[in-house]
């Protein structure tokens, strides 16, 4: 029995959630409209008395290993959309170095992280980004879409080590290294 498949899913008040015979799901809130397409192994039911979400498998089924990871999975992925919709999600990064900056320009990010010419990344959709000198904030309803952008931009340039110049998140700690030492 898969411990996060079994726990209901409450839904807020503000959002909206439809589930249709295609396996189609869509949740609407103050944030915007995220859908997903749920494990066809994976059977998901609103009840609307209780304003709940119950994620099921057949009972002959749950022994599987793979189908209880798909159940466990479904449940995290819609409980992530409905947070999405609803509050939001948000990463925040922070450029370390002397003269580094990003800006946004139209739909793209412009960092100048000391390379020679200046590096692009596009933004995708429903992802929204604001920029300060060395501070970047991304947020937007779709976890995984923020998550994977923030990644993305620290990969440009991550923390290194012996300087500690780099592109990091907010609070993130690097572990810093002694560099060469000239002895006698």
């Amino acid at each position: 029995m898969s411990l996060v498949g079994k726990k209901v899913i409450p839904v807020p008040a503000a959002v909206e959630f439809s589930v249709d015979g295609n396996r189609n799901i869509t949740v609407k809130g103050a944030k915007g409209t995220l859908t997903m397409v749920h494990r066809p192994e994976v059977v998901v039911v609103l009840d609307g008395d209780e304003k709940v979400i119950r994620v099921t498998v057949d009972e002959s089924r749950k022994n599987d290993r793979q189908i209880r990871a798909y159940w466990g999975l479904t449940r995290s992925l819609i409980a992530n959309m409905i947070d999405g919709v609803s509050k939001g999600y948000e990463k925040k990064l922070d450029i370390v170095g002397v003269g580094w900056q990003a800006q946004v320009k139209g739909q793209s990010l412009a960092l100048s992280i000391g390379f020679a010419n200046v590096i692009e990344i596009k933004i995708p959709m429903g992802v929204n980004v604001e920029a300060k000198g060395q501070n970047i904030t991304i947020n937007g309803a779709d976890k995984q879409a923020v998550g994977n952008f923030a990644s993305s931009v620290r990969m440009q340039r991550k923390p290194e080590p012996y300087n500690g110049k780099g592109i990091r998140y907010a609070g993130e700690q690097i572990t810093r290294k002694q560099g060469k030492a000239f002895g006698n």
